[in-house]
């Protein structure tokens, strides 16, 4: 059963949404927290009990600080609500959620984002959208690390004229405008809306996004019958140092978050994106690079890369096999990460491959799943599909 971590109540017999009193944010703090004596809340996983380097990359090796702080429960709630909501878009037709899907593993299921309308269509966007699962504990956001803060990679799509295309006094005035969401930010912060508030409850929900309770967590933990023989194998394939996932794709995180350059292909487009490269044009081995992504959940997150250039699993392991910088971009001058392999050929076996994929089933949890609002104090639909 999917555990319903936060709630909003409508409390009966008064009409939605105009009576500001008629919501109500969670005063508990979501499943895997705990309510400090300040009145925050504190993840707790099994994995406080070990200890161990940065980035030590065992089975049980400690999670890194999880670099959003800590929040109150209204202010996650609050998040959450505002997550779900249109009316942070210019044209009250788009959420966050629009893009970062439930049911997708917190992405969309497209190679490329759709953003805003434009005419009779809406605009396909360069890049696919990332996963929010674990996000809290990244230092860097978007695909090529623009956004170094939680709250301003929540913000980012909000005032992009090709996403949500609102501004600042677009996202007050919509939220000063409706009685529901002034008595919802006196609740979390005793302050009025303001896009800073709307940018911290952003964060502390994405904050709360955890996911730590896969197999694979239960057999890092002891529990030896979590994985199969074969999934076994796929780890040890994983981590071992013909493969090297695990180079980049640390446990328990299964990411690094650092910007890497493994020699990506153009899309089916024919696009061939300079990633952080197109930022700083004077660090050559910027060009070509994209933010390592984490694997959990990895196989709800179809299709693949920073622009859906692959639609399997099984098709990214095979780049990774085969030869160093053989799908690049003609033209460009990549300093390709030194983990991918350094010579030509397949260095794994095609049972490692199987094995690999198999094991990253294995990374799947979404039982911290946020609930999805029925009803929004704007009164428009959540979560409109795109």
């Amino acid at each position: 059963m999917r555990t319903k971590i936060l709630a909003l109540t409508l409390l009966g017999g008064i009409a939605f949404p105009a009576v500001s009193d008629a919501w109500q944010l969670s005063d508990s703090c979501p499943a895997s927290h705990q309510k400090l004596a300040d009145g925050t809340c504190e993840l707790v996983t099994l994995y406080d009990f070990y200890a161990s380097p940065d980035q030590h990359g065992g089975v049980q090796a400690e999670l890194p600080e999880l670099l959003s702080g800590r929040f109150t429960p209204q202010q996650i709630d609050l998040g959450r609500i505002l997550f779900f909501d249109p009316i942070l878009s210019a044209e009250k037709d788009m959420s966050c959620a629009s893009c970062h899907q439930p049911e997708r593993g917190l992405s969309d299921g497209r190679k490329r984002s759709l953003g805003a309308t434009t005419g009779a269509a809406r605009t396909e966007l360069p890049r696919s959208t990332p996963s929010l699962w674990n996000v809290g504990f990244q230092p860097r956001f978007m695909w090529d690390g623009r956004a170094e803060t939680l709250e301003e990679q929540a913000l980012l799509p909000l005032f992009s004229e090709v996403e949500m295309g609102n501004t600042k006094e677009g996202v007050e005035t919509a939220l000063l405008d409706n009685p529901a969401y002034v008595q919802l930010f006196d609740d979390a912060f005793e302050a009025p809306p303001s896009v800073e508030r709307v940018g911290t409850a952003l964060a502390a929900f994405q904050a709360s996004l955890v996911s730590f309770n896969s197999r694979y967590d239960r057999y890092a933990h002891g529990d030896a019958s979590a994985l199969s023989p074969q999934e076994v194998l796929g780890m040890n394939a994983f981590r071992g140092f013909v493969g090297r996932c695990s180079q980049c794709h640390i446990p328990p995180l299964f990411t690094d978050s650092e910007l890497s350059v493994v020699g990506a292909p153009e899309n089916d487009l024919g696009h061939a994106d300079l990633g952080a490269g197109a930022l700083n044009t004077d660090e050559p081995a910027l060009l070509g690079a994209f933010k390592v992504p984490t694997l959990r959940n990895i196989t709800r997150t179809a299709p693949y890369f920073h622009s859906g250039q692959f639609e399997t699993l099984d098709e990214v392991v095979d780049f990774y096999n085969n030869d160093r910088g053989h799908m690049a971009p003609e033209g460009q001058d990549l300093k390709i990460h030194w983990h991918v392999h350094m010579t030509k050929g397949p260095q794994l076996s095609k049972e490692d491959m199987v094995n690999i994929v198999a094991f990253l089933s294995a990374l799947e949890d979404e039982t911290l799943m946020p609930t999805v609002p029925e009803k929004l104090p704007s009164g428009l639909t959540p979560v409109p599909g795109l």
